[in-house]
């Protein structure tokens, strides 16, 4: 396991937040995921492809098309190759490989980012609340690129959607608030956030937005975990029901299985395999 300290990281605190019950399950009982989201295998095809190119970069390499074409294809068949891949309808994953090389070249044609300062470097960090409180699990974050283009540090940020962003999406990004946090803990500066959203429509577009983050945003993140992992060990899981949670799902039978789960007394035996698979114990 690449990072086996125990640590709070933005997927883990946003899956709380979206859904305690997903994250009992993958997190506390950690049952595996049956399926993996195309959009999901899409998008880290992206990155991984970005990742190679502005190692490049900063090794101050050349890089042809031809090469970062590959890093895509690689990716997907790497993950076809170890997991199940859900499609929805009408998609392949020859057509998905083909829209994924159509946004990385998208990218290719911009000018390259300029004086890198790290590319999916992990930060470890303290979490302190409002009150001064230093929690006893740290962050990790690991952020997509850093530069300092000019003489502000700014954290880039890299997503793939099938719509294009909204201002007030970005302003209110909790995963921005992290990367600040982390950001300013260990360069002791205080960094501007850009998201650039590679927008999955008929026709692509790079989309990009910019925010930053004020002093009591990062002090109120801190409260935020606090109060989660209160809930967490209280045992407070629990489903949010609704068409963006359920819809893609890998626990969606389990889901529908549970009561609450305060009664189960030993999470190692809440999963009981029947007929080959796996069923919640509930009582």
């Amino acid at each position: 396991m690449l990072h086996p300290r125990e640590h709070w990281s933005y997927s883990a605190i946003s899956q709380y937040l979206r859904c305690p019950l997903q994250y009992y399950f993958e997190r506390v009982l950690k049952l595996p995921r049956k399926s993996t989201p195309s959009s999901m295998v899409l998008g880290s095809a992206v990155h991984s492809a970005l990742a190679f190119y502005h190692q490049a970069i900063a090794s101050q390499q050349t890089v042809d098309r031809s090469q970062v074409i590959e890093i895509i294809v690689q990716s997907w068949n790497d993950r076809s190759n170890r997991e199940t891949i859900e499609f929805k309808e009408g998609e392949s994953q020859s057509q998905l490989i083909d829209q994924s090389i159509s946004l990385i070249e998208l990218y290719l044609t911009e000018p390259p980012p300029s004086n890198i300062i790290a590319i999916e470097k992990p930060l470890w960090v303290p979490i302190i609340t409002s009150s001064g409180q230093v929690l006893e699990k740290p962050l990790l974050a690991i952020a997509d690129l850093i530069t300092r283009p000019n003489e502000q540090i700014i954290v880039e940020e890299f997503k793939t959607s099938g719509r294009s962003y909204s201002e007030s999406e970005v302003a209110m990004s909790l995963q921005a608030t992290c990367y600040v946090h982390a950001v300013s803990s260990k360069f002791d500066e205080v960094p501007d956030v850009q998201f650039t959203v590679f927008v999955k429509t008929k026709t692509p577009k790079l989309q990009r937005l910019s925010t930053f983050r004020s002093p009591s945003e990062l002090e109120r993140v801190g409260d935020l975990i606090l109060e989660i992992s209160t809930s967490i060990d209280a045992r407070l899981f629990y489903p949010i029901e609704s068409p963006m949670n359920c819809s893609g799902c890998s626990f969606r039978t389990e889901c529908k299985l549970w009561r609450s789960s305060r009664k189960i007394e030993d999470e190692r035996q809440t999963l009981q395999p029947m007929n080959g698979k796996h069923v919640c114990s509930l009582n």
